[in-house]
């Protein structure tokens, strides 16, 4: 065929095919849809310095450029202006302009982060998508509200026994977890353990009932009792929740996330790499593992866990749009250097704004389009094999991981 001919087909199913979101999270409520600083649309950095910072990156620049655009604003509009406008966007009229051009047919929603008196409940997102949402629960979110519950109950009893904290804490989080993977709005699990302790996860079947464990279970319940604040961030612990839910998962059929890489100034770099993972894949070989984010800046590792290990699978998302676009472009092909295509999964990482879902899916199909044109262009790729690449990064991957039974919306 004419390679003119062939790169429009591959442009029409790039820009048009449904796709599934297989991570993101919840849209602020209209009455808090201001409260967050927009500047997170584009990085992961916290602080007032670092957020003014970040509008000086390529990726702000082309995000400044691609909603001023769907804003109907001038070429010139700087990230100020652009801020503006939005704000006095009726929000059904903003989400709607947003949501609309993505072509998203299914989110999968990990509705962990951020307030939920904040966000909206994550069916609500069945406004904008054909087909219902379902969630992904955040694992840590489970276990400290269980902790929250069990050290109330102690304080209303006027006792503080760790030793019971713990009897009460490892059957309450099995019977969370197994109710969770047996629910049928349930899609997955995710973990956190990148933020808390990092991602070398041992291999452990059960929580420290010894001095060691009894002083952080004492240490954690005097915060909570000061402040109502609890927040698991010590190895043994995250380690055995991690632990538990790969179990339950993979009983169930169930894929679990993992954040990987990209993330804020609270991951320690070092132990964000997926290869830190490398022990607990192995140990269990059963449960699908889903490494989030591209694993960026381990993309390379990722790709090749995925490519060794049956029960590993690696999603493409939160570059579109926090990368510059040579960054973006670099990372997609890092990710198709080595990695099945029957194994990669794209996602927005949207939070909080419309935009981020708008932003995420655009760059998304325009990145993925330039990396295989250019392998079509070089005679690497052949239409119909470009084309499968594009289908299954986008639906049928997610589709057959987290087993959601859906028939593409073609419109």
């Amino acid at each position: 065929m004419d390679l003119t001919v062939d790169l429009y087909e591959l442009s029409r199913v790039v820009f048009s095919y449904p796709a599934i979101d297989n991570h993101a999270h919840p849209f602020l409520r209209e009455e808090f849809r201001d409260t967050v600083p927009f500047e997170g649309l584009i990085t992961e950095a916290d602080g007032e310095q670092a957020l003014h910072d970040a509008t000086h990156t390529m990726a702000c620049y082309r995000a400044t450029a691609q909603l001023a655009k769907l804003y109907g604003l001038g070429a010139g509009a700087d990230w100020e202006a652009v801020k503006r406008f939005r704000s006095g966007i009726p929000y059904e009229q903003l989400c709607r302009a947003c949501m609309d051009p993505t072509r998203i047919q299914c989110i999968l929603i990990d509705d962990g982060l951020g307030s939920p008196e904040k966000v909206y409940p994550y069916r609500w997102h069945d406004h904008f998508t054909p087909s219902p949402s379902k969630r992904i629960v955040r694992v840590e979110a489970v276990a400290e509200d269980i902790l929250k519950k069990s050290i109330q109950f102690q304080i209303e009893k006027e006792e503080l026994a760790p030793s019971v904290l713990i009897q009460r804490f490892v059957p309450a989080l099995e019977t969370a977890l197994r109710a969770a993977a047996a629910d049928p709005e349930v899609a997955g699990f995710k973990s956190i353990a990148c933020y808390r302790t990092g991602l070398d996860v041992g291999v452990v079947t059960t929580l420290p009932d010894d001095n060691s464990g009894h002083e952080i279970l004492t240490r954690l319940s005097l915060i909570f009792m000061t402040n109502q604040k609890l927040r698991l961030a010590h190895k043994s612990f995250n380690d055995y929740i991690v632990n538990v839910t790969m179990r339950i998962a993979g009983e169930a059929g169930k894929p679990v996330q993992f954040h990987t890489g990209l993330g804020d100034n609270d991951i320690t770099l070092t132990t964000s790499s997926p290869a830190q993972l490398q022990t607990l894949i192995k140990a269990y070989s059963n449960t699908k593992i889903v490494l989030l984010h591209s694993s960026y800046p381990y993309t390379k590792e990722a790709g090749y866990l995925t490519s060794v290990y049956e029960n590993v699978f690696l999603d493409f998302g939160e570059i579109f749009p926090f990368l510059s676009p040579d960054g973006q472009r670099q990372v997609v092909r890092e990710v198709l250097e080595l990695a099945p295509t029957n194994k990669i999964m794209w996602s927005t990482d949207g939070h909080y704004w419309p935009e981020s879902y708008y932003l995420g899916s655009l760059q998304a199909r325009q990145v993925l389009y330039e990396v295989l044109e250019s392998s079509v262009r070089r005679g690497e790729l052949a239409l119909p094999q470009a084309i499968g690449i594009v289908k299954r990064a986008f639906f049928e991957n997610a589709n057959r991981i987290y087993n959601l039974g859906l028939e593409p919306h073609i419109i």
